[in-house]
């Protein structure tokens, strides 16, 4: 028992990142991002932070040296809207918290679901995944081109009445966590966006229409300016009746001030034209996702100044809102000026797809530093998170990524992951099942049955 103990002790002992460091990456490709790739650098890690970036940044005296190889390094990859830490298992309900009931709209908080031991975070660390946006998806959907839930997963839980009647419209706000081995609590940021869906999905959840679908959103926009300027005589029961409940009218208020962003979930084009048309009229901050009919009123989005979030696998017409669906749509999008992130899928231990898909991106036609800049620093700006992550920057948060090649083929992988300047544990669930069930000593039994 004694010796079984010791073993899980050091097995929990090996699991955890060492103490920040000093730390020189040397015989590097960098790829700042912010500025152009530096054939053969130094990069110099310093209490938690990037200390130095160049061709001839000097080691620290009693900086352990990592020697990337000829590798190249990167800026850890922020993927920019996923539920990870939030869902475990896609057919089993009680492993979901992406979603909210009948209960709440506007108001659901994703960042109290988060769970720093989820299974999927070594995964997607071992991607070289240093950071995510965690973003609600509308419930009893189940899933779709609207949602980009991804997983063909029907929900439980039935896209019921919110409030005092309303159909929940908006599936809730997005968190920001960094994933750190062994941290207890991983989120960076909350309430950064309210998520909601156009299209298919936001019909669905309004009943049915597109018309009705919009014609209630704006409905809640109104009605949280109203509560914003009245609450002490809601308080006292002296307003006319509102569609949502106060929690939820109280969620829309920084939205509405423009001071929090709509993550609106669209795919065709006209629904993508209603979009930022709501975002002009109500004078409201928007992120558009899916956008796959984008490439079509790219100029418009661009001249709207809206960021997009793209997945460039979606080519296919999966459904009637996604006919125009086209491998260079991201190319497309970047070329009229639109600010481009890419991600990967949300089917819970596919984030490592996000790089594949900006090297398919780049496959057909996207630059290959813009490709880059849309999973590292394009997801840091669109989240609030530019001033600390997302590029190599001396004073910048030091989640560094060391790949053994480039970063965008399928043949390369991470070497060493750095989150705060702290290199992280290959713990991946299914490295920790091989160390437990694979026989290593002449006994013949693994460590599970010793």
């Amino acid at each position: 028992m004694i010796r079984s103990l010791l073993l899980a002790s050091a097995a929990c002992a090996l699991a955890l990142p060492a103490a920040a460091e000093t730390v020189a990456i040397v015989n590097a490709r960098l790829e700042p991002i912010s500025s152009a790739a530096i054939p053969a650098g130094t990069l110099v890690i310093k209490d938690g932070k990037i200390a130095a970036v160049g061709a001839n940044v000097p080691v620290p005296a009693g900086a352990r040296v990592v020697d990337a190889k000829g590798g190249v390094v990167t800026p850890g990859l922020i993927a920019p809207s996923s539920n990870l830490g939030a869902a475990e298992v896609s057919g089993v309900r009680e492993t979901r918290d992406d979603g909210t009931g009948s209960a709440l709209s506007a108001a659901f908080d994703i960042s109290y679901a988060i769970n720093p031991a989820s299974t999927f975070l070594g995964l997607a660390r071992d991607g070289g995944v240093t950071s995510s946006a965690v973003t609600p998806v509308l419930s009893g959907n189940g899933g779709g081109a609207g949602d980009h839930a991804d997983d063909g997963v029907v929900e439980e839980m039935t896209a019921g009445k919110s409030g005092d009647g309303d159909p929940p419209l908006f599936g809730g706000q997005a968190a920001f966590i960094r994933l750190k081995a062994g941290a207890t609590d991983i989120v960076e940021a909350s309430k950064l966006a309210v998520t909601v869906s156009l299209g298919e999905s936001g019909a669905r959840a309004a009943g049915g229409s597109r018309g009705a679908d919009l014609v209630l959103i704006r409905s809640a926009l109104e009605d949280a300016r109203a509560f914003a300027a009245r609450r002490a005589a809601y308080e006292q029961g002296a307003t006319r009746d509102f569609g949502l409940s106060r929690l939820d009218l109280q969620a829309l208020i920084p939205v509405v001030q423009g001071k929090t962003p709509l993550l609106i979930r669209v795919s065709r084009a006209a629904d993508i034209r209603q979009a930022l048309k709501l975002a002009a009229e109500q004078k409201i901050k928007v992120i558009l996702e899916g956008v796959e009919e984008g490439w079509l009123v790219a100029a418009e989005i661009a001249k709207a100044g809206v960021p997009v979030i793209v997945d460039p696998q979606d080519d296919l017409p999966g459904s009637f809102e996604t006919l125009g669906s086209r491998l260079d749509n991201a190319a497309r999008l970047n070329a009229a000026g639109v600010s481009v992130a890419i991600n990967g899928a949300r089917d819970f231990n596919n984030l490592r797809q996000e790089r594949l898909n900006a090297g398919l991106a780049v496959a057909n036609g996207l630059p290959y530093p813009a490709a880059l800049a849309a999973v590292t620093l394009v997801p840091a700006k669109i989240w609030g998170q530019a001033d600390k992550l997302g590029s190599l920057e001396v004073g910048k948060v030091a989640d560094v990524v060391v790949w053994n090649g480039d970063p965008l083929e399928t043949t390369s992988w991470p070497t060493s992951v750095f989150v705060g300047g702290v290199e992280q544990p290959k713990d991946s669930r299914q490295d920790q099942l091989k160390a437990r069930y694979v026989a290593s000593d002449q006994s013949g039994y693994p460590p599970a049955y010793r």
